[in-house]
């Protein structure tokens, strides 16, 4: 399939009528071919037309037929084959087998959410029979579904060109609940979304689906997504990016004659506690495992683990000095873009000359483009509650040691931070009391908790939850990640004394679909 540099809209595949652009290899620098162009105001218009166009019809369509559409697109996807990943590959400089990977995951949760639709509690049917009788008063028949809310736009994410990007989990979420799409491609990986982007396209058209199910928009600068958010059509926005990124579209979504919600994943230290008699036992081990989770994927994760507690003492000394070594001995790896190694290396710099921080060490520099050294440094709690600075996310492979005097600071650190994708609890059976007391702060503050693990990594799952309260995500009742990821682009509606055959098949007495219904508070099938 060649990459052509246009945009699709609908069936249709465009040039943008704006300014032209390229990708660029952050290994050597070079731009990559072809040219893209921004789609314009008209343009982006027409994407959202189309979407809305399709809602009805694509709303109403079968979950059989939704489940089946997804899963030609991960058919579709897998029969892109070598040249995605290389294009991935040059557009990204992540290495062949983690985009190998990352294109298992985007297959993967395509398929999960086939098997959402297929089982049906997602509709949530709801069935309170009239109960003419009851005294004092009688009872209305009420009933309950959730349906699609409308056409989602979404964002893909610079550090997952594939699982969170054009068929990432947001668009696999929002076409499950029945919602059309309109994609803003990264623009640092246009190639790699519009090949995924065609994919899409062709799955729409086999599947005999109105094309305003899929757009994907191409362009940069910030203008392009303001407008998308801002257009009528749009009833809910997906975005994985920085925090003053996320805000731009709140605060747009927000200003609109209908505001409308926006899921948008920010930002995230992901603190991990040490506690005391886990690392008296394994400090060796605790420090390698962390220095593995840090500088995976040049800690370009939003799970990176940015910040360790651990209690001031000869234990947290010797894991210091363990982690210190082992970062010493790894080399820097290529970022993503030139802005994201700028970024990082700013903010490696604030950490170096923070007077109340201390450089602890650094990993082996190597010549290239965007290179991005491993980094580690140290601060009191103490510290670290009256510097705002400490707590804020450094995109990249850098971590700060955090020494407490004892498990009562903890806590307070613990108290004192934002809200968190994850918290990870490094803890033995001796720590369990501590960890008692740690616990219901980290429900508050984080959305996974991890038990003797790191949190790079994260289970495409029907338990997972990849959300946290802000500033981690937008909004912290939901998740980007596993199949509760469709309750985000769904809303419900109630019916009362409606004749059966003006009802929706989710809740008709028949069931035709076969799916679990609440009867009168009842589960029954």
């Amino acid at each position: 399939m060649n990459i052509t540099g246009q945009a699709l809209i609908g069936a249709k595949s465009i040039t943008g009528e704006g300014v032209a652009f390229s990708a660029f290899s952050p290994v050597s620098g070079a731009e990559i071919a072809p040219v893209f162009h921004t789609v314009n105001s008209t343009q982006i218009a027409q994407a959202c037309s189309l979407a809305q166009q399709a809602f009805d019809t694509y709303r109403a369509t079968d979950p059989e037929i939704r489940a089946r559409f997804l899963e030609t697109i991960a058919q579709k996807i897998i029969e892109l084959g070598e040249p995605l990943i290389l294009r991935a590959m040059a557009e990204s400089g992540l290495p062949q087998a983690r985009l190998e990977g990352e294109r298992g995951r985007t297959v993967g949760q395509l398929k999960l959410f086939a098997e959402v639709l297929r089982e049906g509690s997602w509709a949530d049917a709801r069935i309170d029979p009239a109960l003419p009788d009851r005294k004092p008063l009688a009872r209305v028949d009420l009933r309950m579904r959730m349906i699609a809310l409308g056409p989602v736009a979404v964002f893909g994410a610079s550090n997952f060109p594939l699982a969170f990007s054009v068929a990432g989990g947001d668009t696999a979420a929002a076409l499950a609940a029945g919602c059309p799409v309109v994609v803003k491609a990264h623009p640092a990986h246009p190639g790699t979304s519009e090949l995924v982007g065609r994919a899409i396209q062709q799955a729409v058209a086999e599947c005999n689906l109105p094309e305003g199910v899929f757009s994907l928009l191409t362009g940069i600068g910030n203008d392009l997504g303001t407008a998308l958010v801002r257009h009528p059509a749009i009833q809910a926005v997906g975005f994985t990016g920085s925090r003053q990124g996320g805000l731009a579209l709140m605060a747009a979504a927000a200003a609109r004659p209908q505001p409308i919600p926006v899921y948008a994943e920010m930002s995230s230290i992901n603190p991990v506690f040490l506690m005391p008699a886990a690392l008296s036992a394994r400090a060796d081990t605790l420090a390698t495992s962390f220095v593995d989770s840090l500088v995976m994927g040049v800690g370009q994760f939003c799970t990176n683990p940015g910040v360790v507690l651990g209690l001031a003492g000869t234990d947290f000394e010797r894991f210091t000095a363990l982690a210190t070594d082992q970062l010493s001995q790894r080399a820097s790896g290529t970022m993503l873009t030139a802005g994201i190694h700028a970024a990082y290396q700013k903010g490696v710099s604030s950490l170096a000359g923070n007077s109340i921080v201390r450089q602890l060490g650094q990993g082996v520099a190597t010549d290239g483009a965007c290179k991005g050294t491993p980094s580690l440094f140290a601060a009191s709690a103490k510290d670290f509650l009256t510097d705002a600075h400490l707590s804020e996310e450094i995109f990249g492979p850098a971590s700060l040691l955090v020494s407490c005097v004892d498990i009562a600071e903890m806590r307070q650190v613990a108290e004192h931070l934002e809200g968190q994708l994850t918290a990870t609890l490094q803890m033995d059976e001796g720590d369990y009391d501590a960890v008692r007391t740690l616990l219901p702060i980290l429900e508050r503050k984080v959305g996974r908790i991890l038990a003797n693990g790191f949190p790079t990594g994260v289970e495409v799952s029907y338990s997972m939850v990849h959300g946290g309260p802000f500033p981690s995500t937008s909004d912290g009742r939901s998740t980007s990640v596993g199949s509760a990821a469709i309750a985000r682009f769904l809303r419900p509606v109630s019916y009362q004394n409606l004749p059966q055959q003006l009802l929706p098949a989710a809740i008709q007495d028949s069931n035709p679909l076969a799916i679990w219904q609440r009867v009168d508070g009842t589960l029954s099938k």
